[in-house]
């Protein structure tokens, strides 16, 4: 059985995922628009590369579905 972690290690855990939290958001606001374009453009090559383009496109299916029905519910 494993044992509980105490309150002060808890308390320690928060303190260390709050620092890399923080670092992350660091890192995001001085990502420039160029290097955000790049990191797109690399997630959506590998979109292809990793055979995720037939499951993306049958949800895209099912979203545009939803939004038509959605607009004839509300008579858009």
């Amino acid at each position: 059985m494993k044992r509980r972690i105490t309150k002060e290690e808890a308390q320690a855990y928060k303190n260390r995922w709050d620092i890399v939290n923080k670092a992350e958001q660091q890192e995001l606001r001085e990502t420039t628009a160029i290097q955000k374009l790049y990191q797109l453009s690399t997630l959506m090559g590998w979109v292809k590369d990793f055979g995720w383009d037939e499951a993306l496109r049958s949800e895209e299916t099912e979203t545009r579905e939803r939004w038509i029905k959605l607009k004839r519910l509300c008579h858009v």
